[in-house]
C-alpha cells in the first residue's frame, strides 16, 4: 500500500489503529455437549457459519466475558488456513477458540469495511508475505496489527461498504446460478449411466434384431463366449475354477436379450498389487495413486512418483497395469473408475484394483459404464468396510453383480455414453470457467473498493 497516491480524505493506518488491542482464543477441546460454544478455525471457513455445527467448550473459561463473541467482531485463523476471517453478526453464546485472533474495530470505523479489507488481494498478498518460507504457515497478533490499510472518511466508508455489497449481490446471484446448473449436470450424468445399465438409452439389440428379422447373440450367449475365454486363457497354477455366479434374488428384471454376470465372470483378473510401499527413485517408471487420478477421466503421470525397476518387478509379481485395464480406487475414496489408455510401464497403488478384461471379447469399455452407474456404486457402498480407511476388499468386487447387454449393444451404448458425457464436460468446463471469473471479479471489486475506485 506504501508508495500509492490515496484518494484526497483518505489516510494509511493499520489494523491495530482502527482495532483495539487483538486477542488469542480460549484453549480447549470440543465437545458434542456444553453451554457454551466454541467457534474453530473450521466453523468459518465455508461461508456463513451454521451454529448448530458449532460444537461447545469441553472446559469453558473461568471468565467467559473475556472470551465472549459479540456482534461487530472479527475473528481471523493464525494457522491452518491461515488469514481466513469472518465478521461476527448476531453471535450465539460462544467464545473463540486459540487458533483464531480476535479484533474488535472501533465506533470510528465501519466493521464491514474493515472486513471488506480482510478479503482483498492486498491483504492476501501481505498474508503471504508474511508467511512465506514457514514450513508450517501462520500468522500472529503482532503481524496481524502491523497491517497497513486505507481508510477512507467514515460516511465514504459506508458508501463503498454500500457498492460492495451491491456489486457482491449480482455476483452471488450469477454464481448460484452457475451452482445450480452444475448439480443438474450431476444429476444428469448420473442419469444417463443409469439408463445406459438399464437398457434404456439406446434401442436394445432383441429390439432391432426382431425388426430386421435377424438373430443375435444374446448377453448369455456372450457371457458363455466370455467365460470359454477365460478357461482358455487360464495360465494359473492348479486345476481353473470356474467363477462364481451372480445372486440375482432381489436384483432387478432385465430387458430382453440381456442376462445377469459377476465383475469375475466377465473379467480376465481381478488383484491389486503388494502391500508395500515402494522407495522413490530417479527412473520413469510412476507409482499411481487416487491422488493422480484428474477429473473427468485422467490419470495425471507427471505427479505420480516414480519408483525403482526393482521396486517395478518386485510389485508386478501379482499384476501389472496396461493398455485398456480399469483401475478402481478401493481405499480411502471409493470407487472412483479410471481405464488406462497408455501403453507407457507404470505401476498402481494397492489403494487400486487393477482389472482385466479379456482382449478376444473386450467389455472394457461397457464395464467402466457400469461400475460408475448408480447401480453399482451402492454395491460399493454396501460392501465397504468402515474402519479409519475405508476399504473395500477385492473379494467384494469380484461378486459384484454387472448387468450385461449383448456385444453389439454395448458398442452402441458406449457411443451414445461417450457422446452425451463429452457435452457434459464441455459444460462443466464453462461453469468451471466462469466461476473462476466470478472469482476473480470479487476480487477486483475489492481492489478497486480499497483504491478509491468503486
Amino acid at each position: 500500500m506504501s508508495g500509492r497516491t490515496l484518494p484526497p480524505g483518505w489516510h494509511e493506518t493499520t489494523l491495530g489503529e482502527v482495532c483495539s488491542k487483538p486477542q488469542y482464543g480460549w484453549t480447549t477441546s470440543a465437545s458434542n455437549q456444553g453451554k457454551i460454544r466454541l467457534l474453530r478455525t473450521t466453523d468459518i471457513s465455508s461461508g456463513p457459519i451454521d451454529w448448530e455445527t458449532v460444537p461447545f467448550c469441553l472446559d469453558p473459561p473461568p471468565h467467559p466475558d473475556k472470551y465472549l463473541l459479540a456482534d461487530g467482531d472479527i475473528v481471523v485463523s493464525r494457522a491452518g488456513s491461515v488469514g481466513i476471517s469472518y465478521l461476527l453478526r448476531d453471535p450465539q453464546e460462544a467464545v473463540f477458540a486459540s487458533y483464531l485472533i480476535r479484533f474488535r474495530p472501533k465506533p470510528t470505523v465501519d466493521a464491514v469495511y474493515v472486513a471488506y479489507y480482510l478479503q482483498s488481494p492486498a491483504y492476501w498478498e501481505l498474508i503471504r508475505g508474511n508467511t512465506a518460507g514457514i514450513a508450517m504457515p501462520n500468522v500472529n497478533a503482532s503481524k496481524l496489527e502491523a497491517f497497513r490499510l486505507p481508510l477512507a472518511p467514515l460516511s465514504e466508508q459506508r458508501r463503498i461498504v454500500a457498492e460492495i455489497e451491491k456489486q457482491f449481490t449480482r455476483l452471488d446471484a450469477g454464481v448460484a446460478a452457475l451452482r445450480r446448473v452444475q448439480v443438474n449436470l450431476k444429476r444428469y450424468r448420473a442419469s444417463v449411466l443409469k439408463a445406459a445399465c438399464e437398457g434404456k438409452l439406446v434401442p436394445t439389440e432383441a429390439e432391432l434384431a426382431r425388426a430386421e428379422g435377424r438373430e443375435y447373440e444374446s448377453g448369455a450367449t456372450l457371457l458363455e463366449r466370455i467365460l470359454a475365454e477365460r478357461r482358455g486363457s487360464w495360465v494359473g497354477r492348479g486345476q481353473y475354477k470356474e467363477p462364481a455366479a451372480p445372486n440375482v434374488i432381489g436384483l432387478p428384471g432385465l430387458p430382453e436379450g440381456w442376462c445377469w454376470a459377476t465383475v469375475e465372470q466377465v473379467t480376465a483378473q481381478v488383484a491389486d498389487v503388494d502391500h508395500k510401499m515402494p522407495r522413490p527413485a530417479d527412473t520413469e517408471i510412476r507409482y499411481v495413486s487416487t491422488r493422480d487420478f484428474t477429473y473427468p477421466d485422467g490419470i495425471d503421470f507427471s505427479k505420480a512418483k516414480t519408483i525403482s525397476r526393482v521396486d517395478y518387478d518386485a510389485l508386478s509379481r501379482k499384476i501389472r497395469p496396461e493398455e485398456g485395464d480399469i483401475l478402481l480406487s478401493r481405499y480411502g475414496t471409493v470407487g472412483v473408475v479410471r481405464i488406462v489408455r497408455t501403453d507407457r510401464k507404470f505401476q498402481a497403488s494397492y489403494s487400486i484394483a487393477i482389472v482385466k478384461t479379456l482382449r478376444a471379447s473386450d467389455i472394457t469399455g461397457y464395464l467402466a459404464i457400469a461400475l460408475r452407474s448408480d447401480f453399482m456404486q451402492k454395491q460399493m457402498l454396501r460392501d465397504v468396510r468402515a474402519s479409519a480407511q475405508p476399504d473395500l476388499g477385492l473379494a467384494h468386487i469380484k461378486l459384484f453383480a454387472v448387468p450385461l447387454p449383448p456385444f453389439a449393444e454395448q458398442q452402441r451404448i458406449v457411443a451414445e455414453v461417450e457422446r452425451r458425457i463429452s457435452v457434459i464436460d464441455g459444460l462443466q468446463a464453462v461453469l468451471s470457467t466462469n466461476l473462476q471469473r466470478a472469482a476473480r471479479l470479487r476480487q477486483a471489486v475489492l481492489q478497486r473498493a480499497f483504491s478509491g475506485e468503486l
